[in-house]
């Protein structure tokens, strides 16, 4: 079979015809998590700690940097939009004049347009788990088509995608704060259209009030 890692729409296609021939061809799906949740719910945490957990399995999982206003993570990035554009980069243009929330759209929409660097990143290795470690910023994911356009690209390079929507536990321990915290939850799976998974984080520094609380 022909091999074109860079072009995966078309070796689909390519795929698609041989088979109208008679001929059966496996097509190689990779897996990717879009880590999702508010700014310091521990999205880059989970992602270092799924990565050291691969490795107890002697599995591999790679990281996507996603945030291009990151500053600190614990893993090494396969890739990272920083490298590509950096927010400053976006907020100090003077044609531009975005602030922070306009700079990160623009920055994420700046990916799209320049989808094959991505590409190219990630390479073909049919093995790959991928986790994208996204932006804290909501509107991304609740009412905004930019991630939805980056889920559709990464299925037709042959990625099966789940979202991991990450809340810090102390919104479940205040009615106000749950209600808003689900509700977000609801919004990105209804905008995103993936299978999904919402995940409790840093539930060990709650006090033990607050757990009953939780319990």
């Amino acid at each position: 079979m022909e091999h074109h890692p860079k072009h995966a729409i078309s070796k689909r296609r390519l795929i698609l015809s041989r088979e109208k021939r008679g001929l059966i061809f496996l097509i190689v799906m990779r897996f990717a998590q879009l880590v999702i949740g508010p700014a310091g719910s521990g999205k880059s945490t989970y992602c270092s700690y799924i990565t050291k957990h691969f490795e107890t399995q002697k599995q591999t999982a790679q990281v996507v940097n996603l945030d291009p206003a990151a500053e600190y993570f614990e893993y090494e990035p396969v890739a990272d939009i920083r490298e590509l554009i950096h927010l400053d980069d976006a907020m100090e243009d003077e044609d531009l004049k975005f602030g922070p929330n306009g700079g990160l759209v623009f920055c994420m929409e700046y990916l799209l347009e320049n989808k094959d660097w991505l590409q190219e990143q990630l390479g073909d290795d049919d093995e790959d788990y991928i986790l994208f470690d996204c932006p804290g910023q909501i509107e991304l994911y609740t009412h905004m088509t930019v991630m939805k356009d980056l889920v559709e690209v990464l299925q037709n390079w042959n990625f099966r995608v789940c979202g991991v929507f990450i809340l810090d536990s102390q919104f479940m321990i205040d009615g106000a704060k749950f209600l808003a915290g689900t509700m977000t939850a609801l919004s990105v799976m209804v905008n995103l259209v993936i299978p999904h998974i919402n995940i409790l984080s840093k539930i060990d520094l709650l006090g033990k009030q607050s757990r009953k609380k939780l319990e």
